[in-house]
């Protein structure tokens, strides 16, 4: 039985009202932890939520569901996808120090992710930001935020970035007019939009080079000129993205490196002007 685009938790809310009252005991509990479908076999599920075997099968196949294999299959699905309510709570909930859990995640993370990295390949990002025409950053959701981030450190010393789309904007009136001497970069750490896929063949139209900085837990991008991906499983529902903006600060470095001395010059020149209209 092929699984529709239903999330698994709309297929339980569409059946709610009309549940005899044991198959509801169960769907009560699934709304609250929908990720625990996942982790169980059907009778250890049965015994978490104080119902039978025979009540757990009714119940999946009255949603929808073959089998309850079918069912914990599209619920994986989800987890990946990296939806917050499918996210296991159990480590966090239960740690003594969640500050230290925390903090080790984020050292691992960090860590993963700088093995990774390759110093001549950051270079070749930095000197075609560096030149580039004009740099578009784009990132939807989490990501917009990285977005708004890197743009705010290219600008000190890149004249023509900009963070798409926009309030009010489009992505059209950003993309109608790039070219190979262009550089585009998107972050695609999950869960992301319908429009990262539209800048993606956008920027490949246009050959321009494209950078893609995505999670592990997301695809990679085969269009790319670049492809980075960061390690960013957290100890809890939430995605850890310090990794993320450690990356920013790398890359933002190394085009301030590679803008040479006329980047100091704007670098300068910014300075003096947040002096003249006492800014900061």
């Amino acid at each position: 039985m092929p699984i529709s685009s239903e999330s698994f938790v709309h297929r339980v809310r569409a059946q709610l009202e009309s549940l005899p009252a044991t198959e509801r005991q169960l769907a009560d509990f699934l709304l609250e932890f929908p990720g625990e479908l996942a982790s169980y076999a059907g009778n250890e599920l049965a015994n978490l939520a104080g119902v039978s075997p025979a009540t757990v099968s009714r119940f999946i196949r009255r949603i929808g569901y073959e089998n309850y294999e079918a069912a914990r299959r599209h619920v994986r699905e989800e987890r990946a996808s990296g939806s917050p309510l499918f996210q296991d709570t159990a480590h966090g909930a239960q740690a003594s120090d969640p500050v230290a859990v925390h903090f080790q995640q984020a050292q691992a993370n960090l860590a993963a992710t700088f093995a990774r990295l390759d110093g001549r390949e950051l270079a070749e990002i930095a000197k075609a930001i560096a030149g580039a025409g004009h740099v578009l950053i784009f990132g939807s959701r989490a990501s917009h935020g990285f977005a708004v981030y890197l743009r705010w450190q290219l600008i000190q010393v890149v004249s023509r970035v900009t963070a798409i789309p926009g309030a009010g904007e489009t992505l059209g009136e950003h993309m109608a007019g790039l070219g190979r001497n262009d550089c585009v970069i998107v972050f695609g750490t999950r869960r992301q939009s319908p429009q990262m896929r539209a800048v993606i063949q956008g920027a490949v139209r246009a050959r321009a080079k494209l950078l893609f900085i995505s999670d592990r837990s997301s695809p990679d991008c085969a269009d790319a000129t670049w492809s980075l991906q960061c390690d960013c499983r957290g100890p809890g529902m939430l995605d850890e993205h310090a990794s993320v903006l450690a990356l920013c600060n790398i890359i933002a470095t190394q085009v301030i490196e590679a803008c040479g001395t006329a980047g100091r010059k704007r670098l300068a020149a910014i300075e003096l002007a947040h002096e003249a209209f006492g800014e900061l």
